[in-house]
């Protein structure tokens, strides 16, 4: 009898584990705390592997840098926390279609690995991150979001649960990993941060199920 391709299922599992769906943690930086009319500035995306025992981990982070869509508000309080200049040429931005496509073609081909039909947005405070991208996605007419417009996992609950703790530099140093706050409120920095997290309380549920058994 063939052996089963440890690969292939590595991926079974993924897509079991969570019903068909792929988490992915996503962090936008924006100009103001109104998905319909602040700018979306920046979005970074961490999609998460399965080992063959079943843990989590996270990959490379893809992100970009987005030009504010026309008419966008931009809150000078909100730049002032992200420090993002949106006049800065050196930031290489994408209109938001592009950077859409940009990021959603990596959330299409982690879907593919692990066989699921679906990508669930994962996020710290996850209804603001979402309210964003789908309010991006509307506005470009976009027809391949592979992210479910409504259903997330929120990892400020998840922390509180876990940790007792809801704010994420907490909620990170009570996970164990470390957390600068300089380099906060940047997309990709506050991204993998949350990857970590989400995969250490995913792994610590792991670890009781099997001493369960």
């Amino acid at each position: 009898m063939p052996m089963e391709n440890s690969s292939n299922s590595t991926a079974t599992r993924m897509a079991e584990r969570f019903r068909g769906f792929l988490p992915v943690v996503v962090d936008v930086e924006t100009g103001g705390f109104d998905a319909e009319r602040d700018a979306l500035l920046e979005i970074a995306v961490v999609t998460i592997k399965m080992d063959a025992e079943g843990y989590l981990s996270p990959e490379p982070a893809v992100s970009a840098h987005v030009e504010p869509f026309p008419g966008a508000n931009l809150d000078p309080r909100a730049l002032e926390i992200t420090g993002i200049d949106p006049d800065n040429p050196l930031r290489g931005a994408l209109n938001e279609r592009m950077a859409l496509e940009h990021i959603f073609k990596a959330v299409r081909q982690s879907m593919r690995d692990n066989d699921c039909q679906r990508a669930i947005l994962v996020g710290h405070n996850a209804a603001f991150d979402l309210g964003f991208v789908n309010e991006a996605v509307r506005r470009c007419g976009h027809k391949r979001n592979p992210f479910h417009p409504f259903s997330c996992f929120d990892t400020a609950t998840l922390g509180g649960l876990a940790y007792g703790q809801t704010v994420l530099s907490k909620t990170v140093l009570a996970a164990g990993h470390c957390f600068d706050t300089r380099e906060a409120h940047s997309a990709i920095y506050d991204a993998e941060r949350t990857a970590e997290l989400f995969c250490t309380i995913v792994n610590r549920w792991r670890k009781l199920e099997m001493l369960e058994r």
